[in-house]
């Protein structure tokens, strides 16, 4: 049986099935395709289980529609109607200037996430005697799968900006439950608390301790306390926290610069109400303050009139509660309706993807996850979660491949006795309408 498309294969995702549509000979290991000319071999069904499992559990990745990558690196914006070339016209006046549209590039390329583990051949046979753990490799085959999922869902939910606690030219600290929000390989910028922006050695992170906070990166700009760090440039997928964002936030008390984006928009400043801006960031210079239904009003309001329609709700597990209590307090309840997606005038059946069911404000679902960032305030202390409102008609993940097993026993080419454990996923989060999105931060966390 001949290996589904692309398209079959995301179209299968969507319906949000447990099982294969596809028989049980497409769960075959498949050796013709091979990582080297001897012994690798492509497996398909650890791939597939992990691409079910990203497809079938409550994430903020299972909430945005999946669309196979498609013949484009980016797209073209108007961002200026040009000016005078509406207005009336008089019986026997003259016709409004010629002016044109001016258009910007957005460019956006596949990234790559990979998982790997191993094991040796000892323990593999050591594992399984008297008192051992059992099959050391399908538990660490297991393990990975679930790490694979969860950097997914953290890369795509990864905080933009931190307060730094301490510094050098080779490395930042911030508090160590927000380190994860740095990735190896993303070059980051800082915004000194004095003498402003600075990106001109675009630093490259090489190393993140989660336990320390301590995020090690090439020399060349040089962190102190009190500067605000973020990532320009993502090594993985583009988070939220990038789409969602604008030129001139207070963060932590820092003022946020220039270089602050989604995708490659050629460094070009997101000005608050511009068109590379999102509808509305809602935040208090890094003081915490109490969720209040003005802010989450506020955020519905601009993404309306910017021609959007939220349709999702997405917040960390303490605001859940937040706005559960302040909702009760005030005789108003959360009501319940299955989730619905689409993009552009097409829609799914209501509940048929994903089969969740949320809770909802003025009629727009919200979900919890446990990855949505936090705020940090200007004494570096780590407040709550973030709250985002999000129009998902323009927002999806573009995948080029999805998650692919791959798994080599080839001892020579390892130069050890070892098996060797490959997850990998290829795709892109894309936003094609930053004004609808819209962000609420400095929450305190109860």
């Amino acid at each position: 049986m001949a290996n589904p498309s692309l398209s079959e294969y995301l179209a299968q995702s969507q319906r949000g099935l447990y099982q294969s549509v596809f028989g049980p000979e497409y769960l075959m290991k498949q050796s013709y395709f091979t990582v080297d000319t001897a012994t690798g071999i492509f497996n398909t069904t650890y791939g597939r289980k992990v691409w079910q499992a990203l497809n079938n559990q409550t994430r903020f990745f299972n909430a945005v529609p999946r669309v196979v990558w498609g013949n484009t690196a980016g797209w073209r914006v108007r961002t200026d109607r040009g000016s005078s070339r509406s207005r009336p016209v008089t019986e026997t006046g003259s016709l409004p200037t010629v002016d044109v549209s001016n258009i910007a590039t957005v460019s956006s390329l596949p990234r790559i996430v990979s998982t790997t583990f191993g094991a040796s051949v000892k323990s593999v046979f050591t594992a399984q005697l008297e008192g051992g753990i059992g099959d050391v490799l399908a538990m660490e085959n297991e393990n990975s799968q679930l790490d694979h999922i969860k950097e997914i869902n953290e890369e795509l939910l990864a905080g933009g900006a931190f307060i730094v606690s301490a510094g050098s030219t080779t490395s930042f600290t911030v508090p160590a439950a927000v380190a994860h929000h740095f990735k190896v390989g993303d070059a980051v910028a800082m915004n000194d608390a004095t003498s402003g922006f600075d990106r001109t050695s675009g630093s490259v992170v090489s190393a993140v301790n989660t336990s320390t906070g301590v995020v090690t990166v090439a020399t060349g700009t040089a962190f102190a306390d009190g500067d605000l760090a973020y990532s320009h440039s993502r090594a993985g997928f583009t988070s939220l926290d990038d789409i969602v964002a604008e030129d001139g936030m207070v963060i932590g008390g820092v003022t946020n610069g220039a270089e602050v984006r989604a995708y490659d928009l050629t460094y070009s400043d997101r000005v608050a109400g511009s068109w590379n801006a999102a509808a509305s960031v809602q935040l208090n210079s890094g003081t915490g303050r109490a969720l209040s239904l003005t802010h989450l009003d506020t955020a519905i309001q601009k993404i309306r009139e910017n021609g959007g329609e939220p349709k999702l709700i997405l917040l960390g597990h303490d605001q859940y509660f937040n706005l559960e209590r302040l909702l009760n307090s005030n005789q108003r309840y959360m009501g319940q309706e299955e989730y619905q997606v689409g993009v552009g005038s097409e829609r799914t059946f209501p509940g048929t993807r994903t089969g969740l069911v949320l809770a909802t404000y003025q009629g727009i679902p919200i979900l919890p996850d446990a990855d949505v960032p936090k705020s940090v305030a200007s004494n570096d202390a780590v407040l709550g979660s973030n709250i985002y409102v999000l129009d998902t008609d323009y927002l999806e993940i573009a995948v080029a491949q999805p998650t692919q097993y791959v798994e080599n026993r080839d001892y020579f080419a390892a130069n050890a006795l070892v098996v060797r454990g490959l997850l990998y996923t290829m795709g892109e989060m894309r936003c094609k309408n930053l004004w609808v999105q819209a962000k609420i931060g400095d929450l305190n966390a109860s």
